[in-house]
């Protein structure tokens, strides 16, 4: 008799979700090439993240560079988005946030200052990956 009647189970990783649970704690630089969800707790930088989402029990202390930030939960740190950045009601950020469009829900608290200059996150985006190549 077999345990599961079911043999054609597959794990799907196309949309490269990883998730940082409420009981975790992460601490480091965090480089996901995917979406990522931090409902934890994450002491470090965030780089390279297409969707990065901070829960409402989520709180990042570092500096989180991405195409795309919601923030519901907390942020201590710089945010720097190709496209757009969030914060939700009951949010709270302090620190800076670059990007081209940044929304700030009402009842979200930011604490900082904002550039929205489009060529300014593209700019900081490429930098890295500039030393990158001069490197080799």
């Amino acid at each position: 008799m077999a345990l599961f009647k079911n043999t054609n189970i597959s794990f799907e990783t196309k949309n490269g979700d990883t998730v940082i649970g409420n009981e975790a704690y992460f601490q480091g630089t965090l480089t996901a090439k995917g979406s990522l969800r931090i409902d934890g707790r994450v002491d470090g930088s965030i780089v390279d993240a297409k969707i990065v989402t901070v829960g409402k029990s989520g709180k990042v202390k570092g500096d989180i560079s991405c195409e795309i930030c919601y923030v519901c939960g907390e942020v201590k740190g710089n945010i720097t988005a190709l496209d757009h950045v969030e914060a939700l009601a009951g949010s709270r950020v302090d620190g800076d946030l670059r990007s081209p469009r940044i929304m700030l829900e009402e009842g979200a608290l930011f604490n900082g200052n904002c550039s929205m200059d489009p060529g300014a996150a593209k700019g900081a985006e490429r930098q890295p990956q500039q030393q990158a190549k001069n490197a080799k």
